[in-house]
């Protein structure tokens, strides 16, 4: 795909206050994944709602080629899966929900090819009707997937526990593989899966781990660990990233094919 072509992808941002100033923020990871492993330009999307005073979903759809929703240290409200009210303390931007649950729900309508990581992932199951644990560690049987509690960020994204991946499931397929090793850092996860995912891969104490859109019309690929991390050097990342990379790059070429071919008359 020549230059012109390359795919325009969507990134979510989280809203932070950062010293006074309020930001809206994406890692700097999320950014090198599009642009050296996708092989996409990155358009960051604000935190600032959906609608009429917000995001026009369906004009920045027009134009996007893919979406990347991103991990994030905060958590996703507990109303907007009929949970309890969180506990002092943890983190929450509100900002965030209200962009990211429409927008995931008109990608999918839409097929704009998605790829969730953590928040994402737990964004998706929500946008879509599930709910969450909102402290993995507290719940009987299953392990503590936060992160180590260390100084260094490297030994936060190093391999943590294995997955086992659904036989004859999407993953399996993009993968190759019924088992891997993947990193953990995370505190809240999926409780009850929403009605329209497909568990693709669960921790070894049954915490759902990456799950697929039973009906989704175009490409979507959700993961609770953060394979960005390093994509190039893991063969498993390169490969879940290479399936988003050529599903967006369809869609660029449809897309833009109408424009190319009227600036060619």
């Amino acid at each position: 795909m020549s230059r012109a072509l390359r795919p325009l992808i969507g990134v979510s941002a989280c809203r932070r206050t950062i010293t006074v100033w309020t930001a809206h923020t994406v890692g700097e990871k999320y950014i090198q994944v599009v642009t050296d492993v996708v092989g996409g330009v990155p358009l960051i999307l604000p935190a600032i709602g959906a609608g009429e005073d917000g995001l026009d979903v369906d004009r920045v759809l027009d134009v996007l080629d893919g979406l990347v929703l991103t991990g994030s240290p905060s958590n996703v409200e507990p109303a907007h899966y009929g949970g309890t009210p969180a506990r002092r303390g943890v983190a929450a931007d509100p900002a965030r929900d209200m962009t990211t649950l429409p927008l995931i729900r008109r990608a999918i309508e839409r097929a704009v090819p998605l790829f969730a990581i953590c928040r994402g992932f737990q964004e998706l199951n929500v946008a879509l009707g599930g709910t969450l644990y909102q402290h993995v560690e507290e719940v009987p049987g299953r392990l503590d997937h936060r992160a180590p509690r260390v100084d260094a960020m490297e030994p936060k994204l190093e391999p943590a526990h294995a997955i086992a991946i659904t036989p004859g499931g999407q993953l399996h397929a993009l993968l190759g593989c019924t088992e891997a090793e993947v990193n953990s850092l995370h505190g809240q996860g999926i409780d009850r899966l929403a009605p329209r995912l497909r568990v693709e891969a669960v921790a070894p104490d049954g915490q759902i781990e990456a799950a697929s859109v039973i009906d989704a019309p175009g490409f979507v690929c959700a993961v609770q660990w953060h394979p960005e991390h390093k994509a190039r050097e893991n063969p498993l990342s390169i490969k879940l990233f290479d399936a988003f990379s050529a599903a967006c790059r369809t869609r660029a070429a449809a897309r833009l094919a109408p424009l190319l071919r009227a600036a060619a008359e």
